[in-house]
């Protein structure tokens, strides 16, 4: 089961178009909310997805990608 989160001061005119959204997909606005934040929530932030990318490191090549893009266009791929 999930927990319950509450969201005060949303202000009227959001308020309205998830309103509207939701009965435009035919969910309650609970139920529409709730994607929105799983969806959110499911994507990195900016500086998360920046930290993945230092953890990797600098990836070594067998070539330059400009000449993998060339050879790849030269067969038609």
């Amino acid at each position: 089961m999930g927990v319950l989160v509450q969201i005060k001061d949303v202000p009227e005119d959001v308020h309205g178009t998830l309103k509207a959204r939701a009965a435009l997909a035919g969910v309650s606005l609970s139920e529409y909310t709730r994607s929105v934040l799983m969806r959110s929530a499911s994507r990195p932030t900016p500086a998360e997805l920046a930290a993945r990318v230092r953890v990797r490191g600098v990836p070594t090549l067998a070539e330059p990608s400009e000449v993998t893009v060339r050879r790849l266009r030269d067969r038609g791929e």
